[in-house]
């Protein structure tokens, strides 16, 4: 992340995204598929990498192999397969976009690091002297289980997440860059999606 003073000086938390160059891969339309979108490759991925009917795929649009492969329905875009989407083809400075990605996994987590239980100090969840332990979990004989939903240790992060409402503040056509206000999901150099809303 970085940041960005606005002309009434502001500072503003930003993002720098890399949106391209992305390849139309394909072109689906009403006939053949049911409903039109563009398939959007962006990201080099190495041909020994790559399975037949992929390399297959990527040759018919005349293009190398790409690590992702992301598909954008009813897209205003007029493009055909092997044109080239850059960053200003599609935004400009001040739109507001959705960021799609993967959260950072963090692992198995204990109640503490994922629900913010506060231990012994606040007496919660019944337990006695263990900082970091759940406390009880059960009912009595009625239900005579464990709700669903309940609050537990378990896996966190590496859930898909859509931030909402994230204003392009600058855009770099010749690198195509997006800066961004704000986070976005997942760790440096991970794949995210950005929508623009319309």
């Amino acid at each position: 992340m970085t940041s960005v003073f606005t002309e009434d000086g502001n500072q503003v938390a930003c993002t720098l995204i890399e949106a391209g160059p992305c390849v139309v891969t394909q072109v689906k339309n009403e006939e053949a598929d049911g409903y039109y979108a563009l398939q959007l490759g962006f990201g080099e991925a190495k041909p020994k990498n790559t399975s037949q009917q992929m390399a297959g795929h990527f040759e018919k649009a005349g293009t190398s192999p790409k690590r992702k492969l992301i598909e954008f329905r009813d897209c205003d875009l007029d493009k055909s397969i092997g044109d080239t989407v850059t960053v200003e083809d599609v935004f400009a400075e001040g739109d507001i976009v959705h960021a799609i990605g993967k959260t950072k996994g963090k692992g198995f987590q204990g109640v503490v690091k994922r629900y913010n239980f506060r231990g012994v100090g606040d007496a919660t969840h019944g337990q006695h002297n263990r900082q970091r332990a759940p406390g009880s979990i059960g009912q009595a004989s009625y239900p005579a289980q464990v709700r669903k939903g309940m609050r537990m240790g378990g896996r966190m992060g590496g859930t898909r997440v859509k931030v909402k409402n994230l204003k392009i503040v600058k855009v770099y056509p010749e690198k195509n860059l997006l800066v961004v206000s704000g986070a976005i999901p997942g760790h440096k150099g991970s794949t995210i999606i950005i929508e623009k809303k319309y």
